[in-house]
């Protein structure tokens, strides 16, 4: 069985909600990723930043990321898989809520990412193509 800890980029790493946008987009370059759990004061995810929401949802809306904080971009219920789960759950997790990124849990702790990159390279042809059809498809 292929669990989400198989496929997982080990080593991912949280934002705390009080950081500024200027340092998380720092943190991703440092780390080279393109998305970063947001974590509230007791380590528990209350979302996901991507750089897209930097540019788009900061920048380009005319605000300053050096004020606006990772929890004021925190939207929605945040998503994330047990390391143990099966491959097949991660899929389902992923379509069912049209998401490009899963934070990968263990113990109540962070201790990876999947991305669509990391599936791409454990999946059949036939999986990634109902991937994308299910992720990018109008609906």
């Amino acid at each position: 069985m292929t669990t989400a800890a198989d496929i997982m980029h080990p080593g991912a790493q949280w934002i705390p909600a009080t950081e500024t946008l200027d340092r998380a987009a720092q943190v991703m370059r440092e780390l080279n990723v393109g998305a970063l759990p947001i974590s509230d004061v007791n380590q528990r995810m209350c979302g996901i930043l991507t750089d897209r929401d930097i540019v788009v949802g900061c920048v380009a809306a005319g605000h300053d990321p050096a004020t606006v904080t990772a929890g004021q971009m925190a939207k929605g219920t945040p998503r994330w898989i047990n390391a143990d789960a099966d491959i097949s759950e991660v899929l389902r997790e992923m379509e069912t809520h049209r998401i490009r990124r899963l934070p990968v849990i263990k113990n109540k702790e962070l201790v990876g990412m999947i991305s669509e990159a990391d599936l791409v390279r454990h999946l059949s042809d036939a999986q990634i193509a109902e991937f994308a059809h299910e992720i990018y498809a109008a609906g």
